[in-house]
Parts: structure tokens; C-alpha cells; sequence
């Protein structure tokens, strides 16, 4: 089974790297820790062509331009034995080949969080659910573990990024299902809260679910914990919208 015959392909890079080539698992044959630090710069760059030199670049952090032919080439042809010689197009420069029907975990969880954020954005919660969840999932997964280089990091940033705006709209839903899984929406908001303290959507999150659960007193006190946590750090108060949910809540004692 090759990659450019695979009717069906998938791809996770976020978590241990896997392809899936119609239900069949492929990816023991990827040559070694270079192999799959090529394979993955290839798959999260596939809808462009890339250089030889960039390439190099993204796996040793000294390249030298003699030897990039060198050192490049015998990467190249596993991959090529390993997965079709149609897997990689090109020679001076170079792109990974997939079925159309391809998917890819990052590129899927990238178009999900986009559907879930429009789906909260129209209050249509059973909508937002599912894309939001899988979003999350994918985000919270590690990429290329113990990799340090700096398209990795940006991967990373970007997961980081995914992961709060999936937090998020998990939130927002849950809020609006309302009912058992206000408590889903608190476990989201203090998850939000713990990476990204000073971010004030997740005190709002954790406020109102609090309080649509009946802790008022609680919703009351998160809100007093980020005015804190604002002052000590940033020398602030709460935004417009935060002061503004507090004093609702503070107006229903």
C-alpha cells in the first residue's frame, strides 16, 4: 500500500504520528527520526512547493548548502520506496502528493473550530458540540515531542492557540445546553483560567456557569480572583464586559 494509491488516506501529526492508508497502518516504514521529521514538515506544508534548502533547514539546524544534495537525496528516496515513487513530486523543489480525499488531524481541527466558533456565534449549540470537541482533542495532543526547532515551536504556538478558542467555544456550548452540562462548562473555564490566567473570557465562562449552577457566592469570588490577579500583574481592572456580568450577578443577591 502506497500513499499515492491509498484511496483513503489519514494523517495524525499531533499525538504519535500515524498514516493510514485505506485502514491500513503505514507509517513503520518512515526511515527513522529524520524520516518522520521530513514526512511531517512535508504533510503540514503540502499545499505548497518547497525548496531543497528549506527543507534542510527544517531538519538540521546547521545546513550546509554543498551538502544538502547530499544529506537530503537518501531521505528522499525511502520516503519515495516507502510510500510511492508519486508520493513526492518534484526536484528542486518539492511537495508531498495525496489523494484529494487526504485528511489531516491539524488541518481538520483548524476547519472544526472554525465551524464550531460560527455555530456559538448563531447560539446554535447542538451545532458547536461536536466540531468543538474534536477541535479540543486534537489541540491537546503534543507535537513531535522533544523536536526543538523553529517551525516545531510555531506548530506548537499554534496548537497552544487552537487549544484556548476550542476551550472556548466548549464553554459557550455548554453554558447554552445548560442543564447536567453546566458542569462540563466549568471544568472548560478553569482549564482556560489555568493556561491562560489573564485571559478574561474564562473568568466570564466560569462566572456564569457558577452561577447557573446556584454559586453565586463562588461566581462572585472568581471574580474578585481576577480583579487580583489583573492588579498584581498587569496593574488593571476588569474590562467592560467582565465588570459588566459581575455587576448583573452582583444586582441578583
Amino acid at each position: 500500500m502506497t500513499l499515492s494509491s491509498g484511496r483513503s488516506v489519514r494523517i495524525q501529526i499531533c499525538g504519535p504520528l500515524a498514516i493510514e492508508a485505506d485502514g491500513e497502518r503505514i507509517d513503520a516504514a518512515l526511515p527513522g527520526r529524520q524520516g518522520r521529521l521530513l514526512f511531517t514538515y512535508l504533510v503540514v506544508n503540502r499545499h505548497r512547493q518547497i525548496s531543497r534548502d528549506e527543507l534542510a533547514e527544517s531538519l538540521w539546524r546547521e545546513s550546509d548548502p554543498a551538502t544538502v544534495d547530499a544529506r537530503l537525496n537518501p531521505l528522499l528516496s525511502k520516503l519515495r520506496r516507502a510510500f510511492g515513487a508519486g508520493a513526492v513530486s518534484g526536484r528542486s523543489t518539492l511537495r508531498l502528493c495525496l489523494p484529494d480525499t487526504s485528511t489531516v488531524d491539524l488541518e481538520s481541527a483548524v476547519e472544526a473550530i472554525h465551524r464550531a466558533e460560527s455555530a456559538v456565534a448563531q447560539r446554535d449549540w447542538r451545532r458547536a458540540w461536536a466540531p468543538a470537541l474534536m477541535a479540543l482533542f486534537v489541540a491537546e495532543r503534543d507535537f513531535l515531542p522533544g523536536e526543538d526547532a523553529p517551525w516545531t515551536n510555531e506548530i506548537r504556538d499554534q496548537l497552544t492557540v487552537l487549544r484556548l478558542r476550542a476551550l472556548e467555544a466548549y464553554a459557550a456550548t455548554e453554558l447554552g445546553i445548560a442543564g447536567p452540562e453546566l458542569e462540563g462548562a466549568v471544568r472548560a473555564s478553569r482549564k482556560l483560567i489555568q493556561l491562560a490566567p489573564l485571559r478574561e473570557s474564562g473568568h466570564r465562562y466560569l462566572m456564569r456557569a457558577l452561577a447557573d449552577q446556584g454559586n453565586l457566592a463562588e461566581a462572585l469570588q472568581a471574580y474578585g480572583q481576577l480583579c487580583d490577579s489583573l492588579r498584581e500583574q498587569l496593574g488593571v481592572a476588569p474590562g467592560p464586559a467582565t465588570r459588566e456580568l459581575y455587576e448583573g450577578l452582583l444586582a441578583a443577591t
